[in-house]
């Protein structure tokens, strides 16, 4: 009687039941979520704008906020839900908005890529584009939390986390660069996951409607039914089945490195040796290692090569380079170090000279400058001061005897006609204007009289 009663109490903890919300205004909740035009189509374009650039930048803070400005979820769960309750209309309409929801983001992402400056691939972006058997759980542990806070009192911050955490819009945007650039990989890889997450998150919602009892709204054909049962079955493990792949291939890859590591940490200890490199040669099954320092034996070798089997790398055959192959090696790495050293001794000598043709081109301008403004003045100095015979510019660098000081000035040289009497105010206004027709800081006038 007591395991009864505590195996009760032990199951009420786990009751969700109680804290179900009304069934109707869930459902008239869910349905308004679902629909995509006006402001929410809107604010859609905005959040894959946002999303696409956070992943061009690679900023995790701005694609975590377009995840939660997105209203892409709606339509999702719309569809699980509709599935749920028997509501084809639903259905309908869930799809069609989530149809047109997704193309207009991948074209959002595709002209937001298209005319963006910055077309590197950024990790985040790559983080996209292959999705595994943790995507599938993701989305659909995802997916229930976020029907079960819908559907139940006290929903508090799960949504947003739900929307975080399911990660709609950067799959999308990454498809939307994968069309841009032209790389059909990261579209397929990306839209993939996309796929998942939509078809868990619609799995997830659809078991969350069936545990909280929902009420059919048409009466249930038991063969249809079946057919609509055995359909989502089918695609869920269509679904499935490349991400699984994906996850085999990530897993045998991690635990074969694992076991090489191991290998050459335990088999490969010996002091006096270092070993500074390996790598894997798949055309011919060779386990290169590169060592230096003290060599092994053949008999070592050979000895190693037999507990190669220990760490399930049998089907490969160790190469050990060491003595003066792995010196080559060595000497291989300070030659190309060398190279890289000249080379930037070369860039600075080559920005120096840059630098200095610069300079002597800004001289040469100058000097060619008040050549062409001597040119130029002649016809005005004829017809404002008819009593200058001559005038020419220079550049003028005056050094100071008691200083290191430098002064540099332009010379106006004016040769004025000794037959002509020029009175102070001619003089000044001749002195003023070419002051402000040279544009120099400082001007010296030296005039003579011939």
């Amino acid at each position: 009687m007591n395991k009864t009663r505590d195996w009760n109490a032990f199951k009420d903890y786990f009751r969700i039941m109680a804290d179900k919300e009304d069934e109707t205004s869930i459902i008239e909740n869910i349905s308004k979520d679902a629909e995509f035009h006006g402001a929410n189509l809107w604010i859609l374009i905005f959040a894959i704008f946002i999303a696409s650039l956070g992943l061009n930048i690679n900023s995790t803070a701005v694609i975590i906020g377009a995840m939660l400005i997105s209203p892409l979820m709606g339509p999702i769960i719309g569809m699980g839900l509709a599935i749920g309750i028997n509501d084809f209309e639903l259905l309908k309409r869930s799809f069609k908005n989530y149809f047109i929801a997704t193309i207009i983001s991948i074209v959002t992402a595709s002209i937001y890529f298209f005319i963006s400056p910055f077309n590197e691939l950024q990790s985040e972006l790559l983080a996209r584009t292959s999705p595994t058997l943790y995507d599938v759980l993701i989305a659909f542990c995802g997916g229930a939390a976020g029907i079960v806070a819908i559907c139940t009192k006290g929903k508090g911050n799960v949504l947003p986390g739900v929307a975080i955490a399911t990660a709609l819009m950067p799959p999308l945007c990454t498809a939307g660069y994968g069309i841009a650039s032209g790389h059909l990989f990261y579209f397929l890889g990306a839209f993939y996951l996309f796929f998942i997450n939509t078809v868990f998150i619609c799995l997830a919602t659809y078991i969350g409607v069936r545990m909280l009892n929902f009420k059919h709204k048409r009466l249930v054909n038991i063969n249809k039914y079946k057919k609509v049962k055995r359909s989502i079955i089918l695609i869920v493990l269509l679904t499935m089945i490349p991400a699984s792949i994906i996850t085999f291939n990530i897993i045998s890859n991690s635990i074969f490195n694992a076991n090489i590591n191991r290998f050459i940490k335990t088999e490969l200890n010996s002091k006096g040796t270092l070993i500074i490199a390996h790598d894997i040669v798949p055309e011919t099954h060779i386990l290169r290692v590169v060592a230096v320092g003290k060599p092994f034996s053949k008999n070592q070798i050979k000895s190693i090569q037999k507990k190669m089997s220990t760490y399930n790398l049998s089907q490969y055959n160790l190469q050990i380079v060491q003595g003066s192959e792995s010196d080559s090696i060595m000497s291989l790495h300070k030659y190309v170090n060398t190279i890289e050293y000249k080379q930037d001794n070369y860039s600075k000598l080559l920005n120096e000279q840059s630098l200095k043709n610069e300079a002597l081109e800004e001289n040469l301008n100058g000097y060619q400058h008040y050549e062409r403004l001597g040119y130029d003045m002649r016809k005005q100095m004829k017809i404002l001061f008819p009593f200058v015979r001559s005038f020419g510019f220079s550049n003028f660098i005056e050094t100071l005897t008691d200083t290191t000081i430098q002064k540099r000035y332009v010379i106006a040289v004016i040769d004025i006609d000794k037959k002509s009497h020029v009175n102070k105010i001619d003089k000044k206004k001749l002195d003023e204007w070419i002051k402000a027709s040279a544009k120099a800081d400082s001007v010296r006038i030296i005039t003579t009289i011939k």
